[in-house]
């Protein structure tokens, strides 16, 4: 029998907790710090379960006692997953699929609150009735029924420093995002012109094959300002690139959650989404510098909680007009 809501519990030492978190990369990065504090503040032994194209950046999260992935469908799994017998999953995904998966296995289960009414309300209505309060804080007030609290640290991202070894780099340089999984949310290859005529230091773009067209064109018009990398790093080489540099401009993606764990200064263009949504760079306790852009009053703006292939409205106001 599962429940979203458990009564005041104690996690013992040793208890077997399984977080269940699948896509994408930047959520999968905003739970670190739920990791991170379950495993200092109890002992419990962490599982964590996933879909295999975003365990790159789990991998060598040390406070991960066990990694599970699938491809498809979590019954891939199943069986193994059962003979593990937790003590209790914690549920930062909340859907269909993740509510099937503590049913089957039977433990108690503790949710937290997505808030998809009122962000369905902000998009239908544009009435933002939405808390002031992040994503990750939300967690962690799911999470106050175990005792478990908030450390401040932020989010964290691991990697090697030899993820960094096959490129060679300006000394000094800003990463430029150019890959966003919604057209909606990425920044158009005009804004990308303004961006760089007003950079003072040369820009390493990142992004994946969508996004090479997109990258040629800006390393034709810009040959002595562009490093192009679409397409050519995983995601932990990406990291280590953020990490190298001196600030992001990013639009709202998972590379903008990497550049906050990494504790990046960035320049956040913002399309159809909205800060108040609650996933804006999240930097704990440590107060950084990030510039967020966005074209207010818009009667079209939120038009998605996620994003479109394109413009609904056709004009893609909210990224044309923004100012660089």
């Amino acid at each position: 029998m599962t429940t979203d809501f458990l009564p005041d519990m104690h996690i013992k030492k040793g208890s077997k907790i399984l977080i269940l978190r699948f896509s994408s990369i930047g959520d999968i990065i905003l739970t670190t710090p739920v990791i991170r504090c379950l495993k200092q503040q109890t002992e419990a032994e962490i599982h964590y379960l996933t879909k295999s194209k975003f365990s790159e950046l789990l991998a060598d999260h040390p406070q991960i006692d066990k990694l599970w992935t699938f491809e498809r469908d979590w019954t891939e799994i199943k069986t193994a997953l059962l003979t593990e017998k937790f003590d209790l999953i914690i549920d930062l995904h909340k859907n269909i699929r993740s509510y099937h998966i503590s049913w089957v296995l039977g433990v108690k289960t503790l949710r937290f609150d997505k808030l998809n009414f009122r962000k369905w309300l902000a998009v239908v209505s544009k009435y933002n009735c939405l808390p002031k309060k992040h994503i990750v804080d939300r967690y962690f007030d799911a999470l106050k029924t175990c005792g478990i609290l908030n450390d401040g640290r932020g989010l964290d991202c691991f990697f090697h420093a030899q993820d960094l070894a096959n490129f060679k780099l300006p000394d000094k340089y800003v990463v430029g995002v150019l890959g966003a999984t919604y057209f909606t949310k990425q920044i158009p290859a005009q804004k990308w012109k303004e961006l760089i005529e007003k950079t003072n230091l040369p820009m390493v773009l990142l992004g994946g094959t969508n996004e090479r067209l997109l990258a040629e064109e800006l390393l034709s018009k810009f040959p002595n300002q562009i490093t192009n990398l679409c397409g050519h790093t995983t995601l932990r080489q990406s990291a280590a690139v953020i990490q190298s540099c001196e600030y992001l401009v990013t639009p709202d993606t998972g590379m903008m959650h990497i550049g906050a764990a990494l504790k990046k200064s960035m320049h956040v263009y913002w399309g159809n989404t909205i800060p108040e949504f609650g996933m804006y760079p999240y930097y704990g306790d440590q107060q950084l510098p990030w510039y967020s852009h966005e074209v207010k009053n818009l009667s079209c703006r939120p038009c998605s909680k996620l994003g479109y292939a394109a413009c609904p409205k056709g004009h893609f106001r909210c990224m044309m007009e923004q100012e660089v």
